[in-house]
Parts: C-alpha cells; sequence; structure tokens
C-alpha cells in the first residue's frame, strides 16, 4: 500500500458525499448469487505488481465461483469513487477498495457502503475472531460495520546499518532520548546543509506526520461524547515539545527544509531513506520491498522508539490499511459478498496478497500462517500490528478533517507562524467539533 501517504489528505475532499448518496442507495440484497453475473470491483493498487497480485486473487476467486466474473479497474482514487457512487447506474462499482481509513465514518454514516451485518451473519463470521483488533476498530463506525480489512500498514523505525556501523552505534534506539542521540550523532553538516541527516523531523518529511508520531504516546482523539481532546490529551503537547526538541537538535527547521527540498520522490528510488541521504526515518512495511527494488541493501527495520517513560511499551506502532466494501448503490451485493468475502477472509487469499505487496496481512489466521513471508523485516511489521498497544487513527464522520485540523496546526506550530502550543491545541479542537456539528 504504497498510497498511505496521500491517504489524509484523499479523506479531507470527500465532505460532501454525506448527503449525495444516501437517496439512490438501496440496502436491499435480492440478487441471486449461483446465477450468471459480472461484478465490478474498484482499487487503488498501481504498480505492476500490485496489480498482479490482485488480477492473481481475482482469477483464483473465479475459479472457486466459475459463474461470477469480475470486471477490476485499478488506480482509482476516493474521489472518483464517491462521484460514481453518487451518479449510480450500470457503471458504478459494485465493490469498493479505499487505502483511506479516515473515510470508514462517512461510507457507514452516509449509506454509500452497504451494512455488512446481514452478510457476516449468514456466512457465520464471527469479526472479532476474525481480524485483529485495531483492523476492526477502523473498518465501522458509531457500531455499523460496512466494511472490511484487506491487508494493513505498521509503521516503524528504518535505519541504516552501513551508517550506524560507522557511527559506532550497535542497536536501533528504544526510547526517544536514545533515538535523539543517535539522530544527532548520526548527523553530518556541510556548509549551511549536511551530507548526512541523521533523522528528518519535519512534518513535511514524508510519512513524518503528526498521527504517525502521536501514536507513540497512546493518545486518544475523541473523549466519549465524541468531542475533539487534542488539548487535554497531554501526549499531542508532548509529542509536540518532542518535534520541536529534534527539529533545533538537527540544526533548526529552515536548514532542515533547505535540505528536505533536495529529496527525492517518495515512492521513487532516490527517497531519502534509500540514497543515504537520511540515517533514519518512519515509514510503512512496503518500504522494506521498494528499498530491495531500488538496490538499497543498507536498510533495517525495528519498532519506533517510545517515550522514555513508557519504555515497556516498547514494540507498538501506529497502524493502517485498506478497507473493501460494498457500494449500496449496486443491484448485485450477494454476488458482491462471494468476491469481499474470499478477498478477505480465504487465508490463502489473504497470504499470497500480503507476500506480493509486502502488506501486513489482515486476519488473525493469515497472520499466523507458515506460509507468510518469513523475513526477518518483514515479522517485524507483523509483530508490531500485533502489539495490543499498536494504535490507529479513528473513524470521523467527516473522514479524516480532524488529521488535516491537526496537520495544518502543525505546519504553523514548526514553522513558527503558530508560537502558543496550548491555545493552538485548542484552536484545533474548537475547529473539529466545528466540523464534525457542520457534517452532521
Amino acid at each position: 500500500m504504497t498510497k498511505a501517504a496521500a491517504a489524509v489528505a484523499a479523506s479531507a475532499a470527500i465532505t460532501l458525499l454525506a448527503s449525495a448518496c444516501t437517496g439512490q442507495s438501496t440496502t436491499s440484497a435480492s440478487d441471486d448469487a449461483s446465477k450468471d453475473v459480472t461484478v465490478t470491483f474498484w482499487h487503488g493498487w498501481s504498480a505492476p505488481n500490485e496489480l498482479k497480485a490482485i488480477n492473481d486473487n481475482v482469477a483464483r476467486f473465479e475459479k472457486a465461483h466459475p459463474n461470477i466474473h469480475v470486471k477490476v479497474q485499478g488506480n482509482i482514487t476516493d474521489d472518483k469513487i464517491n462521484q460514481s457512487l453518487r451518479a449510480g447506474g450500470d457503471k458504478a462499482p459494485d465493490v469498493v477498495s479505499s487505502f483511506t481509513t479516515d473515510n470508514v465514518g462517512q461510507f457507514c454514516s452516509s449509506g454509500t457502503f452497504a451494512d455488512l451485518a446481514p452478510f457476516l451473519q449468514k456466512s457465520n463470521i464471527d469479526p472479532a475472531a476474525t481480524f485483529p483488533k485495531p483492523m476492526l476498530e477502523y473498518t465501522q463506525f458509531e457500531g455499523k460495520r460496512c466494511s472490511l480489512p484487506l491487508l494493513g500498514d505498521a509503521y516503524g523505525l528504518y535505519y541504516n546499518t552501513k551508517e550506524f556501523a560507522a557511527a559506532g552505534i550497535t542497536a536501533p534506539p528504544k526510547t526517544l532520548s536514545e533515538f535523539k542521540q543517535d539522530a544527532v550523532k548520526l548527523t553530518k553538516s556541510s556548509g549551511g546543509s549536511y551530507s548526512q541527516l541523521g533523522f528528518m523531523p519535519d512534518f513535511h518529511g514524508y510519512e513524518s506526520t503528526p498521527g504517525h508520531f502521536a501514536a507513540q504516546w497512546g493518545v486518544q482523539y475523541f473523549d466519549g461524547a465524541g468531542k475533539s481532546q487534542i488539548a487535554k490529551d497531554p501526549g499531542f503537547a508532548k509529542m509536540f515539545d518532542w518535534q520541536q526538541d529534534m527539529v533545533k537538535a538537527l540544526g533548526g527547521f529552515t536548514k532542515l527544509e533547505k535540505y528536505r527540498s533536495g529529496f527525492g520522490d517518495e515512492f521513487g528510488a532516490k527517497n531519502p531513506l534509500q540514497t543515504g541521504q537520511v540515517a533514519m526515518g518512519i515509514d510503512g512495511e512496503w518500504r522494506l520491498g521498494m528499498a530491495k527494488d531500488a538496490g538499497m541493501n543498507d536498510l533495517a527495520v525495528a519498532p519506533f522508539p517510545v517515550p522514555d517513560d513508557q519504555a515497556s511499551s516498547y514494540g507498538k506502532g501506529y497502524t493502517t490499511g485498506t478497507i473493501i466494501g460494498i457500494a449500496n448503490t449496486s443491484t448485485k451485493k450477494n454476488a458482491a459478498w462471494e468476491l469481499v468475502k474470499f478477498m478477505t477472509t480465504d487465508t490463502d487469499a489473504v497470504v499470497s496478497f500480503a507476500n506480493a505487496i509486502h502488506n501486513v496481512p489482515s486476519t488473525l489466521a493469515a497472520l499466523k500462517s507458515p506460509e507468510l513471508d518469513q523475513d526477518p523485516g518483514f515479522k517485524t511489521f507483523i509483530d508490531i500490528a500485533q502489539n495490543p498497544n499498536s494504535t490507529t487513527t479513528p473513524p470521523s464522520v467527516n473522514g479524516g478533517a480532524y488529521q488535516v485540523t491537526l496537520q495544518d496546526f502543525g505546519y504553523a506550530y514548526e514553522s513558527g507562524k503558530s508560537k502558543d502550543l496550548t491555545a493552538g491545541l485548542q484552536g484545533v479542537d474548537t475547529q473539529v467539533d466545528k466540523d464534525i456539528a457542520q457534517a452532521k
């Protein structure tokens, strides 16, 4: 899943769909899944190995269900999904997958995606006994399960073993104080820039986002009443204090931003972790395969360090994933369910897909399968995904708008445009609550 970095931005663009599609949706599933039928499946993957993996799984499904034919279309954004589902008609998809877990709140509350509870019950599938807990959380909203997990992502620490050895560092840091020491030790200034940077803490630094960092403090975004509590949860302020401390220790915001402007594309061969420009970074499990494809063999992985006062929780991290659901506009819901059920619960299908695109399996059975890739780096991410202290960003009625609000404040705060952290976080809460009330 190489689109995770774009997911928050994508989710912010989908705030208008709730009122637009419920009028055309139908919750009934009266089609006969044993008859000859063609279902349309839209997904967002685009890389050649990803497309091959999807098509291979669809071929397995069609072999097991010779009467159900699947028309697959890849590289589909959430914007296009919502435009099509609003319009309805024969050209709209029956089965949809999305990288944007933040949008599950909208998909469920608006009726864009069908409620899967009747289908799960009919197939005798107990979600709690089938899927890992964090994945269960981000595939439902306010008790309504309108999606299922289709592989997952976990975030950890990538580090350059050659640069570690040259600096005399023998093991990856486990606490944030160790991490700071190592980052400074790995940084080499050159004139007004760097010849090597220990870590890029700036929030525009690809996966160095407030949400990914804040997971290490085990933050809670909303209180029991659904109100934003970013200013009240001390973890957020601690995360911002830590980030500011890292920025200062590594040369300051202006110098770091200048260096960052010379980085290659995040998903290209010139990613700074792969070129050695940066010695450590936070990223998802897909980077393992990308680095190898780019000829980079000096990267190792470990869980991202934790706050010193939470040292016993080392091993946790931020988790997210891809979701899949049935369009409520579909007139072929029973046939569509057969495809969704196969893609999400067939152990061989989940394992083969996970192995092919280097994503974390999304069922408990697949996570324990002996057929799963036993690469030690990959296993690190599987362990992070299964860690009970790992967290995700919760679904909201207006998608990831709350994350965008927090991220925008992060940009303003790190650049010095916003100087009062407490007031800034209170402002985030006010804006988030206002946006949610408006969406409802």
